[in-house]
């Protein structure tokens, strides 16, 4: 019986010739990750391990991003615990203020991960690295720990669902839209504990950066990851920033797959997830009665890279955040922010009357730089919107691609940017 690309990720780093859908495996980890939140947890648990060190400081990645630069004292001190862990423990991979970046866009920047890699990671939407070709999954911090002290983990191997992509996308439609699509149509536990493959021709029309949203959102699905195969593009991207030699693996021919589905990307339209789960999905066209809102979010790990905040910019250069609206803006890394503020888009933001941020998390999660009060509501470019996800319980966020927030900052309710012509 044939494996999918998953499947062979797996078997060859729990050192078998073969793995099987639902099989326990342990395997090798190539890179183990956590970020401000998750790493005081795991570094806890650690404590009590009857270990002195990590098992290779350069194979451990944590991030100071969601509450950074610290928002209170409770923050600080968590990143005061994991700044000194890492320092006792040299990890190499250690990035704070100043260097940071919301980690999910980070460790691709900075080549940390590359095809054929295992990669777990103490925050849901490790499932990032799939955009790769690799196997990357969200764990519990102490799952973080025991890999931080072991450079192992168990595995479930995943039955998987066969997402096949055809047709070019049009206009403004990208991976946002595409996601959010495919979670509309198989819901939130749609493919629980699966890994969803995305295959077909229609894979060579999305950027790199389409293929970082879809993959991160994976986990909105149900997924247990989400990843895609590795072509020129994704080989350049890896080259070009620095990653070690990729590991390439294909699935097999007879590769069994539990599901299959068909996304036509010429015939996809903007789409919204209403409140409060992702799979509450209409295409803009479908929205009968306008959407008043009071909120902009444009970035995360979800939709802050550079093509993200250049499609902002193109669409708010010359215009204006409607009188009441508050736009945030938050590249997500330091990197993104230099470029666009090098290509003019931070200057285009400002006198647009939206607010730059540096890079964090923040707002997705409801920890500060944008909560919701008492029924106010947000279009956001994250990635979840569940009750209170960012603010009071009575707020409602709207997630959308960056093009339909920009130009919703700019009518004061929900919007296609084909409205501004």
């Amino acid at each position: 019986m044939g494996m999918t690309m998953s499947q062979k990720i797996l078997a060859a780093h729990a050192g078998l010739a073969s793995v099987t859908a639902g099989q326990l495996i342990e395997a090798n980890l190539d890179l183990v990750l956590g970020n401000d939140i998750t790493s005081p947890v795991a570094i806890h648990e650690m404590e009590k391990m009857t270990v002195d060190t990590v098992f290779d400081k350069e194979k451990i990645a944590l991030v100071m991003d969601h509450f950074i630069p610290n928002k209170d004292i409770k923050s600080a001190e968590n990143c005061k615990c994991v700044r000194e862990f890492a320092g006792k423990n040299a990890i190499k991979n250690y990035f704070d203020v100043g260097e940071m970046g919301i980690e999910h866009a980070l460790l691709p920047e900075k080549g940390l991960v590359t095809a054929g890699d295992l990669v777990i990671g103490a925050d849901s939407h490790t499932c990032t690295y799939g955009a790769l070709g690799a196997f990357s999954t969200g764990v519990g911090s102490t799952d973080m720990a025991a890999g931080m002290a072991t450079g192992k983990a168990w595995f479930k191997v995943p039955a998987a669902i066969r997402v096949n992509l055809t047709g070019k996308p049009t206009g403004y439609i990208g991976g946002k839209d595409v996601i959010l699509h495919l979670i509309g149509m198989i819901g939130v536990d749609g493919a629980l504990y699966k890994s969803l493959e995305f295959v077909g021709e229609g894979v060579s029309h999305l950027t790199m950066d389409d293929r970082f949203t879809i993959a991160n959102m994976a986990i909105e699905g149900g997924a247990k990851n989400g990843i895609f195969p590795v072509d020129e593009l994704a080989l350049a991207y890896m080259k070009e920033h620095g990653a070690k030699e990729p590991v390439v693996y294909e699935a097999d021919e007879d590769a069994v797959y539990e599901q299959e589905v068909t996304i036509d990307l010429s015939t996809l339209k903007a789409t919204v997830a209403f409140p409060h789960l992702p799979e509450n999905t209409k295409t803009i066209d479908e929205i009968e009665e306008p959407v008043v809102i009071d909120q902009v979010v444009i970035g995360s790990c979800t939709n802050g890279r550079i093509s993200d905040i250049r499609i902002a910019a193109e669409i708010l250069k010359g215009r204006k955040v409607k009188k009441g609206v508050r736009c945030i803006v938050i590249p997500a890394t330091q990197a993104i922010y230099l470029e666009a503020m090098e290509a003019g888009y931070l200057k285009t933001f400002i006198e647009a009357g939206a607010v730059v941020s540096t890079p964090t998390c923040g707002p997705c999660l409801g920890g500060y730089m944008g909560i919701l009060a008492a029924h106010e509501r947000c279009v956001s470019t994250t990635n979840r919107n569940f009750i209170g996800r960012m603010g009071d319980v009575t707020s409602e966020v709207y997630l959308a691609s960056p093009a339909v927030a920009a130009a919703s900052a700019v009518t004061g309710r929900i919007s296609a940017p084909e409205e501004l012509a």
